[in-house]
């Protein structure tokens, strides 16, 4: 039977099955014994315990290493293109909560080469006015900036070139056409990008100048990369980095990923209340039934209802997600009543979130590293 979605770094679409992207790439179900390791450590994250970050590499490895006393660095990142939007910041949230509950440094990369390389229609210039800009919503989200270090690859060069140059020796073009699905058309520069994209993974034994742990939070597309980094890293003397891998928050219309370049399936960053709320109200996928009779007698179906979806990434409180869940499912809730649920729900994250991005550019320093 033909797989019916797909997921690359460049391009996801269709209803992922998550189950067999877990055989498909080789990852590791985040299973219930896993997850009682790590509420040793303080309460799980709702991510965690609603299954949005669903696999994972050597993550036990991490925590039987913490419990020793050896410390891990965090790594993730943003290639910017355009203006931020709801699925982007799933990672980064988590990434936080890790970052606070561990008390690890944090290594944040902007790749501002990385679009240019692969859209045609994006200039540098372009590239640059967004990482510009999608460093203040970074920022936002409360990362300390004692711990996190924000750097962007053409302003870190210096240090990242020579360590990109011994993992590009290490991978040969074959690899690359067999993991990426590069042809003869495809750019030089596109080949050598996955190198950039590794070395953050090596930093943390650089900088502590002995072997030290990687943990990288990222959605499940961009495995191929860090594939490739993992068979690198013994064949250059570092660890192995461990990986923990989402979900994507899905569309308005219920696809599988919210995507920037479709303006109403994606809530952005800086989207105001009255384009929230038009937004969900107009493009939402309803689980409802097509009569408010019909709905009465037989409910909706929150499980493919994007509203209620998009309540268990953003109400943290179980018991009020549980009750709108039965409510809605027993036909008490109506789908418009549920969209007004998740607009109010969204706009008060946004708020937050917009509220403290006005403050991040006065912090911008204290977070970046150049060389």
């Amino acid at each position: 039977m033909a797989k019916e979605y797909t997921v690359t770094p460049w391009e996801v679409h269709g209803d992922v099955d998550y189950n067999e992207i877990v055989k498909e790439f080789g990852t590791k179900e985040i299973d219930d014994s896993l997850l009682k390791k790590i509420e040793k450590y303080g309460k799980l994250h709702h991510f965690l315990r609603r299954k949005h970050f669903f696999a994972h590499r050597d993550l036990d490895i991490i925590l039987k290493d913490y419990d020793k006393g050896k410390k891990f660095y965090l790594y993730t990142g943003r290639s910017p293109s355009g203006p931020i939007h709801l699925g982007h910041m799933i990672p980064w949230m988590f990434t936080k909560w890790l970052q606070d509950t561990f008390d690890a440094p944090l290594l944040f990369q902007i790749p501002d080469e990385e679009k240019f390389l692969f859209k045609n229609n994006l200039t540098m210039e372009e590239s640059e006015k967004w990482a510009t800009d999608n460093i203040l919503d970074i920022i936002a989200l409360g990362f300390d900036h004692k711990k996190t270090s924000i750097f962007k690859n053409t302003e870190y060069a210096k240090t990242m070139y020579p360590v990109a140059v011994e993992i590009s020796k290490r991978i040969t073009l074959s690899k690359a056409k067999a993991v990426f699905g590069y042809t003869n058309e495809t750019n030089i520069g596109s080949i050598f990008y996955t190198a950039m994209q590794s070395v953050p993974a090596f930093l943390p034994s650089i900088r502590e100048g002995e072997p030290t742990n990687c943990l990288i939070p990222y959605a499940i597309d961009q495995d191929p990369h860090f594939r490739i980094t993992r068979d690198v890293a013994p064949k250059l003397g570092y660890p192995k980095p461990a990986s923990i891998n989402c979900k994507f928050l899905p569309s308005l219309k219920g696809d599988s990923k919210m995507s920037s370049s479709i303006n109403e399936t994606c809530i952005y960053a800086g989207d105001s209340p009255e384009e929230v709320s038009s937004k969900i109200r107009k493009y939402a996928f309803s689980g409802g039934r097509d009569t408010l009779k019909e709905h009465r007698k037989k409910g909706g179906n929150p499980n493919i209802d994007v509203a209620y979806q998009w309540l268990t990434y953003f109400e943290e409180d179980d018991k009020k997600l549980e009750q709108v869940y039965h409510a809605y499912k027993s036909g008490e809730l109506l789908s418009g009543e549920l969209k007004e649920i998740c607009i109010e729900t969204i706009n008060k994250f946004l708020s937050t979130h917009q509220k403290a991005r006005a403050k991040a550019e006065s912090k911008v320093e204290k977070f970046m590293l150049r060389d």
